[in-house]
């Protein structure tokens, strides 16, 4: 049973951390430094489509239900437990009948991935919030939809990988006794299944994964005095990638609540491009940078993707999608195809796809204030020089 005290304590933190995240656009954000962004790692290697350690193994079928999908699964459960161990791995499970399943209930999974505050309750933990889906097409038959979504899903990956020693840093330099509020600022991984509509989309046949989790952590309450009431609600920015990997993308802001975290994601862009640390070439990803929120275009609810369970229970939505109206589809050229030029692993522009999780990196870096202990920052800089 709490005492008086610590239930009066939980209670002013809330109120505190509701003024955090109330100020958070134009108060509590930080920019890293040049440093910082200069010394971001490069996938490499890994990135190989043919045997690279992270993108190779997802850059096959992966439809529900079927073997392909658990090698994937196994694949990001082994990543997280041998190069992220200090992260909670957990699995949230459903099934649905679907229209070409003869009345049987296909399993979808979706992979969950967080780090939290050492000393922070996980209901009193506020949690940026990185998504992607990892499943491929039922049809055509071997698909494999590499922008769709193998290569966000390898972006993540390597993204949570370049900032993980930092937050260990962050958090072992603070006082066991600390609670400041950036101690209870989280960190969290999604990769749904089941996004993908088995024969038409509808909204029925789609979303499948994602529509069960916000279902399942909209109903499920978190201890009383939690600051947030469930975990849904400690989702602090939901920011899903889709259809990435393809040269000179386009995207753009659809949301004038969460435009501010667009800018801000537009703003590493540029300035990673200024140090000359991206490969790729071409223009700004990022058109609506120098719009305010009265001039953006609409919302990306009209876009299925697996947001919109989310963003229907009042969760805030970044959505980071390769799409333009100017285009026959709206989307890369390769988008679902398996003709010609298909959404496979050779048809991804390698630089971009690099360049991509780079800039996820330094996103979620300034997200969770890490200056000062990524590599290269200036703090760090400063630090060892007084340490010599």
């Amino acid at each position: 049973m709490r005492s008086a005290t610590e239930c009066m304590h939980r209670a002013l933190l809330s109120i505190w951390l509701a003024v955090l995240f109330f100020l958070l656009p134009s108060e509590a954000y930080r920019d890293v430094s040049d440093g910082t962004l200069k010394a971001l790692p490069r996938p490499g290697k890994d990135f190989d489509i043919h045997d690279g350690a992270i993108l190779s193994p997802i850059l096959i079928p992966r439809v529900p239900g079927t073997p392909g999908s658990t090698k994937v699964l196994n694949h990001f459960t082994d990543f997280f437990r041998t190069s992220l161990p200090k992260w909670n791995v957990e699995f949230q499970n459903s099934t649905y009948v679907t229209p070409v399943s003869d009345g049987k209930e296909v399993p979808f999974v979706n992979f969950i991935a967080y780090r939290d505050p050492p000393n922070a309750a996980k209901g009193d933990v506020g949690r940026l919030t990185l998504v992607a889906h990892y499943d491929s097409k039922y049809e055509p038959k071997g698909f494999i939809g590499a922008i769709d979504s193998a290569a966000p899903c390898a972006m993540i990956m390597h993204a949570m990988r370049s900032i993980d020693d930092a937050l260990t840093r962050k958090w072992e330099s603070m006082a066991p006794d600390d609670d400041f509020l950036d101690d209870h600022i989280g960190i969290q991984v999604l990769f749904l299944d089941g996004e993908e509509a088995f024969k038409y989309w509808t909204d029925s046949d789609s979303l499948y994964g994602a529509r069960s989790l916000a279902q399942h952590w909209d109903s499920e309450v978190n201890p009383g005095m939690s600051v947030y009431k469930t975990p849904l609600s400690s989702i602090s920015l939901f920011v899903l990638l889709d259809l990435l990997g393809s040269k000179d993308p386009i995207i753009h802001s659809f949301y004038s609540t969460t435009h501010w975290a667009y800018q801000k994601l537009a703003n590493v862009e540029r300035r990673l491009r200024e140090l000359k640390v991206f490969k790729s070439s071409g223009k700004t990803w990022f058109p609506d940078s120098s719009k305010n929120e009265r001039q953006l275009s609409g919302g990306s609810g009209n876009l299925g993707d697996d947001h919109v369970p989310f963003l229907k229970r009042g969760v805030e939505i970044l959505h980071v999608i390769d799409y333009s109206p100017d285009r026959p589809s709206g989307f890369p050229t390769v988008w679902h195809e398996m003709q010609g030029v298909k959404d496979d692993g050779e048809h991804l522009d390698t630089d971009t796809v690099e360049d991509w999780s780079l800039l996820i990196a330094g996103f979620a870096a300034e997200w969770m204030e890490l200056e000062g202990f990524m590599p290269g920052s200036k703090t760090e800089m400063k630090r060892n020089k007084t340490e010599l």
